[in-house]
């Protein structure tokens, strides 16, 4: 595997001090020492905070198309592996789980950020409706799969038990 580029080592270091110590622990220093890079190598590929945010952003709309790509090809199906990922993209630390935690961070204190995410969960809405007949069902889909990764992500009560469940799951949405 390739080692990352300085701009890729960069939005991960900027991901992982927000992810650790939230928006106040961010600065140019401090994201370029973690990346491994000087502030002048940082300053080379973002220009500024606001262009690690807008950096970040676009990472999270591609990793989030990639995402979705892979629901479409999915053999069990778009509702299924949206359902199951919900879980194992937390477990494994998946790369879009990073983005949105980082995401999550900022999300009240970066206006732009909310339009990114609004995009992205709409993007997952239509999806999801395309693939399921009835409206509330894809609704009551989406807002099974928040709620599952969103106890996976804040480490309460294990739902991997729920993975084996998935197609039950599904079948008593879908009723």
């Amino acid at each position: 595997m390739a080692k990352p580029s300085a701009k890729e080592r960069v939005l991960d270091a900027y991901e992982e001090i927000l992810i650790e110590q939230g928006p106040g622990g961010v600065t140019l220093e401090a994201v370029a020492a973690r990346a491994g890079v000087s502030k002048g190598g940082l300053l080379y590929h973002f220009g500024s905070k606001d262009a690690l945010v807008d950096g970040m952003m676009a990472r999270l709309v591609t990793l989030s198309d990639e995402d979705l790509e892979r629901a479409r090809q999915a053999p069990e199906g778009v509702v299924s592996y949206y359902l199951r990922t919900a879980i194992t993209d937390v477990m494994m630390r998946a790369p879009l789980h990073r983005t949105t935690m980082a995401t999550i961070r900022i999300l009240l204190n970066e206006p732009q950020v909310s339009d990114v995410v609004r995009v992205c969960n709409q993007r997952i809405h239509d999806l999801i409706s395309e693939n399921v007949d009835d409206p509330l069902s894809a609704e009551l889909i989406i807002l099974v799969g928040d709620g599952l990764y969103l106890r996976a992500a804040l480490g309460g009560e294990d739902p991997t038990y729920l993975l084996d469940r998935i197609d039950e799951i599904k079948a008593r949405i879908q009723r």
